[in-house]
């Protein structure tokens, strides 16, 4: 298993936080779904696509390996061209992947098309006010990041009715939180000059990920304690919210 800050590969150690903030994610938009189809985008290794039963569920990534063993139908595809017809879906969620495209609008577009009339699709991604930097993409794995209202704007070229949320985290969770923010801020501290955005992506793809091996494979983190009752959405204080949540009904 290759360790990686482009997908959720492991709850061990250090790396359960971000599982279970993932997993959160799944389980606490599955309120906003119908009862029919969903169309999970985006869904890597799909550790968390239980949430989505009773429903039928197919996940879609582009990265075929991950999508094996899976105990769901599964279709390899790029979430900007989906290849399946008008209508096919009742729900669509894409959670944690916009954010990894340089153009975005192609999968609101298409989530749009493959809904039914009635459908419903929900799109979740970091927040970009709270994520890494709000002037600066820290995660060399991410093209674009988004506050709620960005978010919302992107949704709203091809959605009528956009709701906003946010994911929240608990007390022990956001101490845990801020301990990982000052150190990010002790490593941008060594780079005064920025000169990180010389670097190309795939060579800072690769330092990004043998970081995260470093400091996360750790059994004694406090993070292995976290579970998902250690997240809830809200409808308020959208700039502070580790995730933002964008609720759209009504296809055009």
């Amino acid at each position: 298993m290759r360790i990686t800050g482009e997908r959720i590969v492991t709850p061990t150690g250090g790396f359960n936080a971000s599982w279970q903030r993932h997993a959160a994610c799944y389980q606490l938009c599955t309120p906003f779904l119908g009862e029919g189809s969903v169309l999970d985008l985006g869904c890597g290794s799909g550790h968390a696509h239980e949430f989505l039963n009773p429903r039928r569920s197919i996940g879609l990534d582009l990265d075929h390996d991950c999508l094996v063993g899976q105990q769901r139908s599964t279709v390899t595809s790029d979430i900007r061209q989906l290849p399946f017809a008008d209508g096919s879906f009742d729900s669509v969620v894409c959670i944690h992947a916009i954010e990894h495209v340089p153009d975005p609008d192609p999968i609101i577009a298409e989530s749009r098309r493959v809904l039914k009339a009635s459908g419903i699709a929900v799109f979740i991604t970091p927040n970009r006010l709270t994520f890494g930097r709000p002037n600066e993409i820290i995660d060399p794995y991410h093209f674009i990041e988004y506050d709620s209202g960005q978010l919302a704007q992107l949704c709203a070229k091809s959605f009528e009715h956009v709701s906003s949320f946010g994911l929240f985290g608990s007390e022990r969770y956001m101490q845990f939180f801020a301990g990982e923010r000052r150190k990010l801020d002790m490593l941008l501290r060594l780079d005064p000059l920025r000169l990180r955005r010389l670097v190309p992506r795939r060579a800072r793809q690769v330092l990004y990920d043998w970081m995260l091996t470093q400091a996360r494979t750790d059994g004694s983190s406090p993070a292995s304690e976290f579970t998902t009752a250690d997240f809830e959405l809200g409808p308020e204080d959208l700039e502070q919210a580790l995730d933002v949540v964008a609720v759209c009904k009504g296809p055009e």
